[in-house]
């Protein structure tokens, strides 16, 4: 870590808070992530090695623990006391940047991957009251291989594949990779998408009247933007640049979808 030179407690808790990359770790611990494969997909531009590289750093400042597994295979990674009291300073910078940043998708921020772990981590598996029920997205603007995904919630958890499981689906959903992360991220609300067909969603009206709850959108998405372009209007689908998703990104969750499924 680079240090600023000062005493100051500020600096000092600057050099390791605002390292690269640091934010999204604590971030991806807080919201419940403890595997290395996890952290990874919250960070898939991240290199294995600065991960783990980084991981040791904030061990070594007290700030995570890592516990060997049970079975002896690989760790896991929990934040400590001290680093727990990071995470209001985490939802502090996430609502900072609800209300501030631009609001509109740049190229490189249209991520398959990273959207499809973020759904899989935060989805409801309950919402349909059924021991079992399957939601399977379309975006619509992907390539063959990477265009239709089955989440199937069970067990009060949800699975995701890349191919059909072989279920009866309950809820079936279509929209732009730009779109569904613009209804994630919360500028574009569900009721508008749904009924501008920026979204379409088909099945039973139960099974409709559970997408909200199913999605479980974080209270970030209630943070109102006070960005001109985002008070009320609706973002454009940028078809084109969602179409060049991060390559490597797309098959890494590909691969671990496929191997979920197993």
């Amino acid at each position: 870590m680079r240090s600023y030179g000062q005493f100051c407690p500020v600096a000092k808790a600057a050099e390791l808070f605002c390292e690269r990359w640091t934010p999204l770790i604590v971030r991806d611990l807080a919201a419940g992530a403890t595997r290395f494969s996890e952290l990874q997909r919250g960070v898939p531009l991240m290199s294995p090695s600065l991960l783990s590289k980084r991981l040791k750093e904030l061990q070594a400042e007290g700030v995570v623990e890592i516990r060997p597994l049970h079975n002896g295979r690989g760790s896991s990674y929990h934040l400590t006391a001290a680093g727990h009291e990071f995470v209001p300073l985490i939802i502090g910078l996430g609502t900072w940047g609800q209300r501030w940043s631009r609001r509109q998708l740049a190229e490189g921020e249209i991520d398959l991957g990273l959207l499809i772990w973020a759904l899989e981590r935060s989805v409801d598996a309950g919402a349909f009251g059924k021991p079992q029920s399957v939601v399977r997205i379309e975006f619509t603007d992907q390539p063959e291989g990477a265009r239709l995904w089955w989440f199937i919630n069970r067990d009060g958890a949800c699975e995701l594949c890349l191919e059909d499981p072989g279920f009866e689906v309950d809820l079936y959903l279509a929209a732009t990779l730009a779109d569904m992360i613009y209804i994630v991220r919360g500028d574009l609300p569900l009721t508008r998408a749904l009924e501008s067909g920026r979204l379409e969603a088909i099945g039973a009206a139960r099974a409709r009247k559970a997408l909200r709850a199913w999605l479980n959108l974080g209270p970030l998405t209630k943070v109102k933007s006070q960005q001109p372009q985002a008070a009320g209007h609706p973002m454009p689908s940028q078809t084109k640049s969602a179409e060049r998703v991060n390559s490597e990104t797309t098959v890494e969750a590909m691969m671990t979808a496929v191997e979920r499924c197993r």
